[in-house]
Order: C-alpha cells, then sequence, then structure tokens
C-alpha cells in the first residue's frame, strides 16, 4: 500500500519541529523523524493505529507517540496521513472531511 501525507499533515509537522526548534533544534528534528518513522511500517500493517475514539469510524485511526497524535485514514490501496496535533486537543469530522 501507498502512504501519502496530506499537505495539512505536512504544515503541521513544519509548525511543530519550528515550535520546539525554537528551545531545541536537535529534539525538533529527533521528534519529527519519529512521527514520521512510525509511519513506515503502516503499508503492511494498516490496522497498527488505535481508532481516533472521537469518531469510532475504523477506517480512520491514529498513532500516539509523546503528546502528539498522526491521524491516517485507510483506504483501499492507501494510506493518508490525515494531521498530526498535540493529544490534548479533540478531532472532529470537519477536520476530516476535507480529505
Amino acid at each position: 500500500m501507498k502512504i501519502s501525507w496530506t499537505k495539512e499533515a505536512m504544515i503541521n509537522l513544519q509548525q511543530i519541529e519550528d515550535f520546539i526548534s525554537a528551545d531545541n533544534p536537535e529534539a525538533a528534528i529527533q521528534l519529527i523523524d519519529k512521527l514520521i518513522s512510525l509511519t513506515k511500517d503502516l503499508g503492511k500493517f494498516p490496522k497498527k493505529g488505535r481508532i481516533v475514539p472521537e469518531l469510532s469510524i475504523d477506517r480512520i485511526r491514529e498513532i500516539i507517540y509523546k503528546n502528539f497524535r498522526t491521524v491516517y485514514a485507510i483506504k483501499k490501496n492507501s494510506i493518508t496521513i490525515l494531521t498530526v496535533f498535540e493529544s490534548h486537543k479533540l478531532l472532529s469530522k470537519e477536520d476530516i472531511e476535507k480529505v
């Protein structure tokens, strides 16, 4: 399965990196690398992540790492990373309907 990232997800990663870089550039790079690496095997294991509790839709799942949620959609022949955000926030259907 092909894995792709939405523009929103890429922008969110950049904003996270920029924010953390202000205090610790090395930690920012390590965090972003880790968030990306956690998605690498989704093509083989698409149900690796848990179902997003706010939505309860089987094809919309998330991987949680530290204080961040990486939300993705399982499609017929692909995985789309929808967004990455801080775990204290909730995801709404409007956030994913754009995809």
